[in-house]
């Protein structure tokens, strides 16, 4: 996590915009505010910002439309609010790429926790160049530094931080069977409230980017009462 990290707040309730403000730079971050889509967007372009808090029900243009958006030109780490508690939401935005989300009301300080967590994800290791390798399977390469994937064209393919760690915790284990709960503790670890459907969802999103045919994928199986298992062996580089 930076020193001060940057954070953009999208939300069209002045109160909650009042409060997470001020508890912020209480904490040591930078923060800005936006009331819909085009100012988020504005705002993006004009200055770099560590993680976008995105309030699902927004007048005009809602949260799941910006976070779909934004996830195709950005890896930016999105956490969404939503006044809704139904696993329904949450799935859904998984599938659109967000990182974490948060019901309302919520304590402004498991919003703190939760934007430090997707930060450390997000962030780049400061460690030798060896320490850092680049892993390639199949066609793909996985750039741990730098977070990226790319393909053999070196095309570079958006993941969000959530698709980025699951897709490493394949690379790292390759050619062996993870259950789901073994995935999430390699990912997420104790800082995320699991739910069963969370794993399936972003492997999901990953099948559409990685897969040929996602239906039938070749590359990361499903092992029936088991879990996933990424079928290519990995090179280091």
């Amino acid at each position: 996590m930076t020193p001060m990290p940057h954070v953009l707040i999208v939300d069209d309730d002045e109160d909650i915009l009042s409060l997470l403000t001020q508890f912020l730079q209480n904490h040591s971050c930078t923060v800005a505010v936006a009331r819909k889509g085009e100012e988020m967007f504005s705002l993006l372009g004009q200055q770099p910002v560590d993680v976008v808090i995105l309030d699902v029900m927004l007048q005009g243009e809602n949260g799941f439309d910006l976070c779909r958006q934004l996830r195709a030109k950005s890896s930016i780490p999105v956490i969404m609010l939503t006044a809704m508690s139904e696993h329904t939401d949450r799935v859904v935005g998984l599938e659109i790429g967000a990182d974490d989300y948060l019901t309302k009301p919520f304590n402004a300080r498991e919003l703190l926790a939760r934007i430090k967590a997707v930060l450390r994800r997000a962030e780049v290791p400061h460690q030798p160049k060896e320490a850092r390798p680049k892993l390639s399977f199949g066609r793909w390469r996985l750039d741990i530094a730098r977070r990226e994937l790319r393909s053999e064209d070196n095309t570079l393919v958006f993941l969000s931080g959530g698709e980025f760690d699951l897709l490493l915790a394949f690379a790292e284990h390759p050619q062996r069977v993870l259950t789901r709960d073994m995935l999430l503790d390699l990912t997420r670890g104790e800082t995320y409230a699991a739910f069963d459907r969370s794993i399936d969802v972003q492997i999901s999103r990953l099948r559409r980017k990685l897969e040929a045919d996602p239906k039938n994928p070749d590359l990361i199986r499903t092992v029936r009462n088991g879990g996933y298992i990424l079928m290519a062996p990995v090179l280091r580089t």
